[in-house]
């Protein structure tokens, strides 16, 4: 089991950093805060994935707890976001489409950590 939740944490910390990348890519000069908020709670979560894999189940408690507060904080600049482009700010609809699928995956990431552990209580 801990080596499954590893590999999805592994994967879910790629498309953090994947999503910072398109972030900032979309717009350099206002979001070099997407390369560094998606390249280092990647990296964070990839390490977490790393972390399982060898065997460390603390580390699933750390990825929950940071996951939920990155679930919150996408939820949070998401909302806002939307209401920007609903505002007339449609400039603000690569942001708020990005912003939203990192909410999704985050989403998944928690299910996936608490389906898994508690199927695997007895």
């Amino acid at each position: 089991m801990d080596q499954r939740h590893g590999a999805w944490l592994i994967g879910y910390g790629a498309f953090l950093m994947a999503v910072g990348v398109a972030g900032y890519l979309s717009n350099p000069a206002k979001a070099a805060t997407a390369l560094l908020s998606g390249g280092g709670f990647g990296a964070l979560t990839m390490a977490w994935g790393l972390l399982l894999r060898s065997g460390r189940r603390w580390a699933r408690t750390a990825a929950l707890a940071s996951t939920g507060l990155l679930t919150l904080v996408f939820a949070w600049r998401s909302l806002a976001s939307w209401r920007a482009v609903l505002a007339g700010h449609p400039e603000k609809t690569v942001a708020a489409s990005l912003i939203t699928a990192m909410l999704v995956g985050s989403l998944l990431t928690l299910v996936v950590l608490t389906r898994k552990a508690a199927a695997g209580r007895p």
